[in-house]
């Protein structure tokens, strides 16, 4: 199979869809690799480092898209990208379609194959090609937040862990799951007072038994969520419901009650926040107010920091981007339930339940278009 590794093009987006260790996989197995010159720069991966492991560079985006069968991306396809796709081509990258009316349509009338990482999911559940970034992600947060605090940058002027004598930062993070998790570690581990709240009490049964007394749990109901978004410094949104849009958990009118100059970092962003007043903005222009509420909303974290995540990113995509190119797809998702929940379009159907009813619009299951 021919594959294709075009450069990102999101704005402050630095990350590559596969690494030249991936590559020389791919070429091992017989499959040629086309790699856009300048797509690892950002990840610091040299063209000459895909030459060696067997790629071929590739002067355009044009010409990548134009030749590949399976295009392996991080991010969602931009519209210019979207243009270039052709009917039966296999797309693999994060597509985060709930909150995206136009990349869902446009990716209709390309009628693709298109696989979106973040929809790929175990039979427990797991979420194996979104984890990786989810842990960036949090973790980020924390450290985004803790910035955003000072006076400085726009917020309240409070040291996340306080010092001797001074209360810390009251931290709060929505969901506690793989996102709320690592924030929740990095505010404990700089001396917040964090609590961390979920609808899942089992969930936060396993948090209270990790953590003890050095974090709070509290149940995720709106009663709750009134009274602590007056208390917090900072507020990190990480709430997910797999393809599907994100719920809003503190409304606008919850804002006029928090502290001025408090932080909301809503991971949630690029599923359409869990905040209802967060919009999706970029590393070049990250924050804005709100009430007098500082919102970060940036939807692709993770890419400031690109050789963590394309190196934590590709450790997890490379096994079901190979059985993708070795089998064809149709039989590598016939193999692999899991996989076979990433696909959600096809021939220009949605084949994903959470992301036609995100839209309204009409669901085709999968098996039944593949007759499986």
């Amino acid at each position: 199979m021919i594959v294709g590794v075009p450069k990102e093009i999101k704005t402050g987006e630095f990350r590559v869809g596969m690494t030249p260790a991936g590559a020389s996989e791919f070429v091992a197995r017989g499959h040629r690799v086309l790699v856009e010159r300048g797509a690892g720069e950002g990840s610091a991966f040299s063209d000459q480092d895909y030459r060696d492991a067997g790629a071929e560079l590739i002067a355009t985006p044009a010409e990548v898209f134009e030749r590949a069968e399976l295009l392996i991306k991080v991010k969602e396809p931009q519209p210019v990208e979207i243009d270039r796709l052709r009917p039966g081509q296999i797309l693999f990258t994060y597509l985060h379609l709930a909150p995206d009316r136009p990349q869902i349509e446009g990716l209709m009338r390309a009628r693709a194959v298109c696989i979106g990482y973040e929809t790929v999911e175990r039979a427990d559940h797991s979420l194996p090609l979104l984890a990786p970034m989810s842990k960036v992600a949090g973790r980020m947060a924390t450290q985004v937040g803790a910035v955003y605090l000072e006076k400085s940058s726009g917020g309240r002027g409070v040291l996340l862990g306080g010092v001797p004598g001074v209360l810390p930062a009251k931290v709060v993070v929505l969901g506690g799951g793989v996102v709320g998790t690592h924030a929740a570690s990095i505010a404990v581990g700089m001396g917040a007072d964090v609590t961390i709240l979920d609808t899942d009490l089992d969930r936060l049964s396993y948090l209270d038994e990790i953590w003890g007394s050095r974090l709070h749990t509290l149940y995720s109901s709106r009663h709750n969520i009134v009274r602590i978004v007056t208390e917090a410094d900072l507020i990190i949104g990480a709430v997910l419901l797999p393809g599907a849009k994100a719920p809003w958990l503190v409304t606008r009118e919850m804002l006029p009650t928090m502290k001025k100059g408090a932080v909301i970092v809503d991971v949630s962003v690029d599923q359409g926040g869990c905040v209802e007043t967060t919009r999706p903005t970029t590393h070049a222009d990250p924050v804005f107010f709100v009430e007098g509420v500082l919102h970060y909303g940036v939807s692709n974290m993770p890419g400031a920091v690109p050789i963590t995540s394309t190196l934590a990113l590709t450790n997890a995509t490379l096994s079901y981007a190979l059985a993708i190119a070795d089998k064809g797809w149709r039989q590598a998702v016939m193999d692999d339930e899991a996989l076979a929940k990433g696909v959600n379009l096809l021939d220009g159907q949605i084949t994903s339940k959470p992301v036609a009813d995100a839209h309204g619009l009409a669901y085709q299951p999968l098996a039944e278009m593949i007759g499986a």
